[in-house]
Protein backbone atom coordinates (compact mmCIF):
# COMPACT_ATOMS: atom_id res chain seq x y z
CA UNK A 1 0.00 0.00 0.00
CA UNK A 2 1.70 3.63 -1.40
CA UNK A 3 1.79 5.83 1.81
CA UNK A 4 -0.35 9.13 1.39
CA UNK A 5 1.99 12.11 0.83
CA UNK A 6 0.92 15.95 1.14
CA UNK A 7 -0.50 17.10 -2.14
CA UNK A 8 -2.51 18.72 -4.56
CA UNK A 9 -2.35 16.31 -7.19
CA UNK A 10 -5.00 13.84 -6.77
CA UNK A 11 -3.82 9.61 -6.74
CA UNK A 12 -3.17 7.83 -9.35
CA UNK A 13 -5.65 4.75 -9.72
CA UNK A 14 -4.45 1.63 -10.99
CA UNK A 15 -6.20 -2.35 -10.65
CA UNK A 16 -8.84 -0.53 -8.22
CA UNK A 17 -5.52 0.89 -5.79
CA UNK A 18 -4.52 4.42 -5.30
CA UNK A 19 -0.73 5.29 -5.69
CA UNK A 20 -0.85 8.93 -4.06
CA UNK A 21 0.99 11.61 -5.37
CA UNK A 22 5.01 11.71 -4.22
CA UNK A 23 4.66 7.98 -3.76
CA UNK A 24 5.49 4.69 -5.57
CA UNK A 25 3.82 1.34 -5.24
CA UNK A 26 4.14 -2.37 -6.77
CA UNK A 27 1.05 -3.69 -7.92
CA UNK A 28 0.29 -6.72 -8.86
CA UNK A 29 -2.41 -6.87 -11.62
CA UNK A 30 -4.60 -9.98 -11.57
CA UNK A 31 -4.29 -12.34 -14.74
CA UNK A 32 -6.76 -14.94 -15.98
CA UNK A 33 -5.86 -18.35 -14.00
CA UNK A 34 -4.14 -21.73 -16.00
CA UNK A 35 -5.13 -25.23 -15.22
CA UNK A 36 -2.96 -25.74 -12.48
CA UNK A 37 -5.36 -23.27 -10.41
CA UNK A 38 -2.60 -21.56 -9.37
CA UNK A 39 -3.33 -17.40 -9.17
CA UNK A 40 -1.22 -15.35 -11.75
CA UNK A 41 -0.60 -11.91 -12.16
CA UNK A 42 1.16 -9.05 -13.95
CA UNK A 43 3.37 -7.06 -11.85
CA UNK A 44 3.55 -3.49 -12.16
CA UNK A 45 5.58 -0.39 -10.58
CA UNK A 46 4.06 3.05 -10.49
CA UNK A 47 5.78 6.07 -9.46
CA UNK A 48 3.63 9.26 -9.16
CA UNK A 49 4.86 12.36 -8.82
CA UNK A 50 4.09 15.36 -6.71
CA UNK A 51 3.74 17.70 -9.65
CA UNK A 52 1.54 17.39 -12.82
CA UNK A 53 3.37 15.35 -16.04
CA UNK A 54 3.15 12.93 -18.75
CA UNK A 55 1.84 9.51 -18.19
CA UNK A 56 4.67 7.09 -19.82
CA UNK A 57 4.30 3.75 -19.78
CA UNK A 58 7.15 1.56 -20.20
CA UNK A 59 6.38 -2.80 -21.48
CA UNK A 60 8.51 -5.68 -21.64
CA UNK A 61 8.65 -9.00 -22.04
CA UNK A 62 5.37 -8.92 -24.25
CA UNK A 63 6.96 -11.67 -26.31
CA UNK A 64 8.09 -13.93 -23.00
CA UNK A 65 11.40 -14.85 -23.92
CA UNK A 66 12.52 -11.00 -25.04
CA UNK A 67 14.24 -10.33 -21.39
CA UNK A 68 16.38 -7.01 -22.06
CA UNK A 69 13.55 -5.52 -21.42
CA UNK A 70 13.22 -6.41 -18.00
CA UNK A 71 16.67 -5.57 -16.99
CA UNK A 72 16.17 -2.27 -18.46
CA UNK A 73 13.17 -1.37 -16.33
CA UNK A 74 15.01 -2.79 -13.29
CA UNK A 75 17.82 -0.10 -14.06
CA UNK A 76 14.60 2.47 -14.53
CA UNK A 77 13.00 2.40 -11.41
CA UNK A 78 16.62 2.27 -9.58
CA UNK A 79 17.91 5.50 -11.10
CA UNK A 80 18.33 8.30 -8.46
CA UNK A 81 15.70 10.46 -10.94
CA UNK A 82 12.72 9.13 -10.47
CA UNK A 83 12.99 10.69 -6.99
CA UNK A 84 12.07 13.83 -8.39
CA UNK A 85 9.73 12.76 -11.33
CA UNK A 86 7.20 14.79 -12.58
CA UNK A 87 4.40 13.11 -13.75
CA UNK A 88 3.58 9.23 -13.77
CA UNK A 89 6.08 6.37 -14.46
CA UNK A 90 4.30 2.90 -14.93
CA UNK A 91 6.77 0.33 -15.84
CA UNK A 92 5.52 -3.36 -16.40
CA UNK A 93 8.69 -5.81 -16.50
CA UNK A 94 7.02 -8.88 -17.36
CA UNK A 95 3.42 -8.70 -19.54
CA UNK A 96 3.34 -11.80 -21.02
CA UNK A 97 3.69 -13.67 -17.73
CA UNK A 98 2.83 -16.63 -19.20
CA UNK A 99 5.30 -17.63 -22.25
CA UNK A 100 7.81 -16.30 -19.36
CA UNK A 101 7.58 -18.45 -17.42
CA UNK A 102 8.30 -20.95 -19.82
CA UNK A 103 11.10 -19.02 -21.84
CA UNK A 104 8.23 -18.75 -24.95
CA UNK A 105 7.37 -16.37 -26.98
CA UNK A 106 4.07 -16.84 -27.40
CA UNK A 107 1.00 -17.59 -24.41
CA UNK A 108 0.10 -21.12 -23.96
CA UNK A 109 -2.76 -21.08 -26.49
CA UNK A 110 -0.06 -20.36 -28.93
CA UNK A 111 -1.05 -16.93 -30.23
CA UNK A 112 0.82 -13.92 -30.09
CA UNK A 113 0.13 -11.12 -27.69
CA UNK A 114 1.30 -8.05 -30.33
CA UNK A 115 -1.39 -9.55 -32.21
CA UNK A 116 -4.01 -9.72 -30.05
CA UNK A 117 -4.95 -5.80 -29.23
CA UNK A 118 -7.23 -4.18 -27.84
CA UNK A 119 -8.20 -7.89 -26.87
CA UNK A 120 -11.52 -8.70 -25.40
CA UNK A 121 -12.56 -9.84 -21.89
CA UNK A 122 -14.51 -12.94 -23.43
CA UNK A 123 -12.01 -13.79 -25.85
CA UNK A 124 -8.86 -16.08 -26.08
CA UNK A 125 -6.03 -15.94 -23.22
CA UNK A 126 -4.04 -13.94 -25.96
CA UNK A 127 -6.92 -11.51 -26.20
CA UNK A 128 -7.76 -11.59 -22.32
CA UNK A 129 -4.33 -10.68 -21.77
CA UNK A 130 -3.90 -7.98 -23.92
CA UNK A 131 -7.55 -6.54 -23.06
CA UNK A 132 -5.88 -6.21 -19.25
CA UNK A 133 -2.71 -4.74 -20.54
CA UNK A 134 -4.98 -2.16 -22.79
CA UNK A 135 -7.64 -1.29 -19.83
CA UNK A 136 -5.04 -0.85 -17.39
CA UNK A 137 -1.82 0.22 -18.84
CA UNK A 138 -2.38 1.98 -22.23
CA UNK A 139 -5.71 3.79 -21.35
CA UNK A 140 -4.00 5.22 -18.68
CA UNK A 141 -1.42 7.03 -20.56
CA UNK A 142 0.19 9.93 -22.65
CA UNK A 143 3.09 7.92 -24.18
CA UNK A 144 4.59 4.35 -23.77
CA UNK A 145 7.82 2.55 -24.68
CA UNK A 146 7.84 -0.79 -25.44
CA UNK A 147 10.86 -2.71 -25.28
CA UNK A 148 11.33 -5.54 -27.86
CA UNK A 149 14.51 -8.14 -28.99
CA UNK A 150 14.72 -10.03 -32.16
CA UNK A 151 12.74 -12.89 -32.00
CA UNK A 152 13.17 -17.21 -33.83
CA UNK A 153 17.09 -16.87 -33.35
CA UNK A 154 17.75 -13.61 -34.23
CA UNK A 155 20.02 -10.62 -32.99
CA UNK A 156 18.91 -7.16 -33.44
CA UNK A 157 21.49 -4.05 -33.51
CA UNK A 158 19.63 -1.43 -31.14
CA UNK A 159 17.06 0.61 -33.09
CA UNK A 160 14.16 2.51 -32.83
CA UNK A 161 10.72 1.42 -34.96
CA UNK A 162 8.34 4.18 -34.84
CA UNK A 163 5.61 6.57 -36.62
CA UNK A 164 8.05 9.21 -38.16
CA UNK A 165 5.20 10.95 -40.24
CA UNK A 166 3.94 12.23 -36.65
CA UNK A 167 6.95 15.24 -35.98
CA UNK A 168 5.89 14.80 -31.66
CA UNK A 169 6.71 10.81 -32.06
CA UNK A 170 9.93 11.22 -34.28
CA UNK A 171 11.21 13.95 -31.33
CA UNK A 172 11.09 10.85 -28.91
CA UNK A 173 12.42 8.48 -31.58
CA UNK A 174 15.70 10.57 -31.69
CA UNK A 175 15.49 11.41 -28.09
CA UNK A 176 15.82 7.95 -27.22
CA UNK A 177 19.51 8.03 -28.91
CA UNK A 178 19.75 5.08 -30.82
CA UNK A 179 21.64 5.95 -34.44
CA UNK A 180 19.37 4.62 -36.53
CA UNK A 181 15.49 4.90 -36.40
CA UNK A 182 12.92 3.51 -38.72
CA UNK A 183 9.90 4.65 -39.94
CA UNK A 184 7.66 1.09 -39.53
CA UNK A 185 4.03 0.79 -40.28
CA UNK A 186 1.44 -0.52 -38.02
CA UNK A 187 0.75 -3.76 -37.42
CA UNK A 188 -3.02 -4.91 -37.09
CA UNK A 189 -3.42 -6.13 -33.07
CA UNK A 190 0.06 -4.80 -32.04
CA UNK A 191 0.30 -2.76 -28.96
CA UNK A 192 1.87 0.21 -30.83
CA UNK A 193 -1.36 0.33 -33.17
CA UNK A 194 -3.78 -0.23 -30.28
CA UNK A 195 -1.89 3.33 -28.97
CA UNK A 196 -2.01 5.06 -31.85
CA UNK A 197 -6.15 4.29 -32.27
CA UNK A 198 -6.11 5.89 -29.02
CA UNK A 199 -3.62 9.29 -29.60
CA UNK A 200 -0.87 7.87 -27.47
CA UNK A 201 2.66 8.40 -28.68
CA UNK A 202 4.90 5.45 -28.31
CA UNK A 203 8.26 4.06 -29.63
CA UNK A 204 8.96 0.56 -29.82
CA UNK A 205 12.66 -0.30 -28.96
CA UNK A 206 14.11 -3.42 -30.98
CA UNK A 207 18.20 -4.83 -28.99
CA UNK A 208 19.19 -7.82 -28.58
CA UNK A 209 18.25 -11.13 -29.15
CA UNK A 210 15.60 -13.69 -27.21
CA UNK A 211 16.56 -15.75 -23.78
CA UNK A 212 19.95 -13.47 -23.75
CA UNK A 213 21.02 -10.35 -21.88
CA UNK A 214 22.76 -8.24 -23.95
CA UNK A 215 25.10 -5.43 -22.49
CA UNK A 216 25.23 -3.13 -25.18
CA UNK A 217 21.31 -3.44 -25.85
CA UNK A 218 20.54 -2.73 -22.21
CA UNK A 219 22.93 -0.10 -21.52
CA UNK A 220 21.72 1.58 -24.64
CA UNK A 221 17.77 0.92 -23.89
CA UNK A 222 18.52 2.55 -20.13
CA UNK A 223 19.91 5.70 -21.59
CA UNK A 224 17.26 5.70 -24.27
CA UNK A 225 14.47 5.49 -21.78
CA UNK A 226 15.92 8.39 -19.39
CA UNK A 227 16.51 10.37 -22.52
CA UNK A 228 12.90 10.03 -23.35
CA UNK A 229 11.77 10.95 -20.09
CA UNK A 230 13.82 14.23 -19.98
CA UNK A 231 12.34 15.04 -23.22
CA UNK A 232 9.19 15.06 -22.01
CA UNK A 233 10.01 16.77 -18.74
CA UNK A 234 10.08 14.20 -16.70
CA UNK A 235 12.95 14.29 -15.10
CA UNK A 236 15.97 17.16 -14.92
CA UNK A 237 18.49 17.53 -16.92
CA UNK A 238 19.59 17.57 -20.74
CA UNK A 239 17.46 15.49 -23.39
CA UNK A 240 19.78 15.63 -26.12
CA UNK A 241 22.40 12.51 -26.46
CA UNK A 242 24.95 14.27 -28.63
CA UNK A 243 24.58 10.77 -30.62
CA UNK A 244 23.43 11.58 -34.43
CA UNK A 245 20.37 9.91 -35.23
CA UNK A 246 19.55 8.67 -38.91
CA UNK A 247 15.85 8.10 -40.40
CA UNK A 248 16.77 5.10 -42.48
CA UNK A 249 14.68 4.70 -45.89
CA UNK A 250 13.32 1.86 -45.86
CA UNK A 251 14.61 -2.01 -44.88
CA UNK A 252 14.36 -5.64 -46.42
CA UNK A 253 15.14 -8.95 -45.08
CA UNK A 254 17.83 -11.01 -47.26
CA UNK A 255 16.74 -14.18 -47.79
CA UNK A 256 18.75 -17.84 -47.92
CA UNK A 257 19.07 -18.64 -51.53
CA UNK A 258 19.74 -22.42 -50.72
CA UNK A 259 19.52 -24.70 -47.67
CA UNK A 260 22.77 -25.86 -45.90
CA UNK A 261 25.20 -24.07 -43.41
CA UNK A 262 25.99 -20.20 -42.99
CA UNK A 263 28.79 -18.73 -42.53
CA UNK A 264 28.73 -14.93 -41.40
CA UNK A 265 31.20 -12.87 -42.92
CA UNK A 266 28.97 -9.52 -41.91
CA UNK A 267 27.61 -8.78 -38.76
CA UNK A 268 24.98 -6.40 -36.48
CA UNK A 269 25.75 -2.68 -37.16
CA UNK A 270 28.16 -3.25 -40.43
CA UNK A 271 27.64 -1.03 -43.22
CA UNK A 272 28.05 -3.19 -46.81
CA UNK A 273 28.05 -2.13 -50.38
CA UNK A 274 25.61 -3.12 -52.83
CA UNK A 275 27.10 -6.83 -53.80
CA UNK A 276 28.81 -7.06 -51.23
CA UNK A 277 29.02 -10.55 -49.36
CA UNK A 278 27.02 -10.86 -46.26
CA UNK A 279 27.71 -14.54 -45.67
CA UNK A 280 28.47 -17.74 -47.62
CA UNK A 281 26.04 -21.35 -47.38
CA UNK A 282 27.65 -24.59 -48.31
CA UNK A 283 26.74 -28.45 -47.27
CA UNK A 284 28.37 -29.83 -44.06
CA UNK A 285 31.33 -30.23 -46.07
CA UNK A 286 32.39 -27.18 -47.90
CA UNK A 287 30.67 -28.15 -50.97
CA UNK A 288 27.65 -26.50 -53.13
CA UNK A 289 29.08 -23.00 -51.85
CA UNK A 290 26.58 -20.01 -52.58
CA UNK A 291 27.06 -16.28 -51.48
CA UNK A 292 24.40 -14.52 -49.43
CA UNK A 293 24.90 -11.03 -51.50
CA UNK A 294 23.79 -7.61 -50.28
CA UNK A 295 21.01 -6.51 -52.43
CA UNK A 296 21.27 -2.87 -51.84
CA UNK A 297 23.90 -0.70 -49.46
CA UNK A 298 23.21 -0.04 -46.16
CA UNK A 299 23.48 -1.43 -42.49
CA UNK A 300 22.86 -4.78 -41.28
CA UNK A 301 21.07 -4.11 -38.56
CA UNK A 302 19.60 -7.84 -38.05
CA UNK A 303 20.84 -11.29 -38.98
CA UNK A 304 19.64 -14.86 -38.05
CA UNK A 305 21.78 -16.73 -35.19
CA UNK A 306 21.24 -20.21 -36.60
CA UNK A 307 24.01 -21.94 -38.78
CA UNK A 308 21.58 -24.37 -39.99
CA UNK A 309 19.07 -22.80 -42.30
CA UNK A 310 16.40 -23.53 -45.12
CA UNK A 311 16.05 -22.12 -48.43
CA UNK A 312 13.93 -18.73 -48.21
CA UNK A 313 14.77 -18.49 -44.41
CA UNK A 314 15.47 -14.75 -43.27
CA UNK A 315 19.00 -14.17 -42.79
CA UNK A 316 19.99 -10.24 -42.72
CA UNK A 317 17.78 -7.57 -42.38
CA UNK A 318 19.36 -4.89 -43.90
CA UNK A 319 18.56 -0.43 -43.44
CA UNK A 320 18.46 1.66 -46.40
CA UNK A 321 19.74 5.06 -45.81
CA UNK A 322 20.70 8.08 -48.07
CA UNK A 323 24.30 8.71 -46.48
CA UNK A 324 25.04 4.76 -45.03
CA UNK A 325 28.65 6.47 -44.47
CA UNK A 326 27.54 8.98 -42.11
CA UNK A 327 25.46 6.08 -40.26
CA UNK A 328 28.21 4.02 -40.27
CA UNK A 329 30.41 6.60 -38.00
CA UNK A 330 27.24 7.30 -35.61
CA UNK A 331 27.24 3.51 -34.80
CA UNK A 332 30.86 3.62 -34.16
CA UNK A 333 30.74 6.40 -32.01
CA UNK A 334 27.30 5.18 -30.64
CA UNK A 335 29.21 1.82 -29.64
CA UNK A 336 32.08 3.09 -28.44
CA UNK A 337 30.22 5.70 -26.10
CA UNK A 338 27.69 2.30 -24.61
CA UNK A 339 30.73 -0.23 -24.03
CA UNK A 340 33.23 2.04 -22.53
CA UNK A 341 34.78 0.30 -19.12
CA UNK A 342 33.13 -3.11 -20.50
CA UNK A 343 35.47 -5.90 -21.14
CA UNK A 344 34.34 -8.90 -23.34
CA UNK A 345 30.89 -10.82 -22.05
CA UNK A 346 30.80 -8.27 -18.87
CA UNK A 347 27.77 -7.87 -17.25
CA UNK A 348 26.67 -4.04 -17.22
CA UNK A 349 26.28 -2.26 -14.43
CA UNK A 350 23.89 0.69 -13.63
CA UNK A 351 23.90 3.79 -16.45
CA UNK A 352 23.42 6.88 -14.09
CA UNK A 353 23.73 9.69 -17.44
Amino acid sequence: MARKISSDRPPFLISGQEIYAGSSAHINVPLPSQSSYMPISMPVHVVHGRQNGPVLFLSAAVHGDEINGIEIIRQVMAHSALARIRGTLIAVPIVNVYGFTTHTRYLPDRRDLNRSFPGSQHGSLASRLAHVFATEIIDRSTHGIDLHTGANHRTNYPHIRANLSNPDTEALARAFGTPVIIDANMRDGSLRQYAADKGIRSLLYEAGEALRFNPLAIRAGVRGVLNVMRALGMISGKSGTGQTVIKASTSSWVRAPQSGLLRLEEKQGSRVEKGACLGTISDAVGRNQTSVLAPATGIVIGHTMLPVVNEGDALFHIARFNDSAKVEDAIESFHTSHIEGLGPGDYPGPVDN
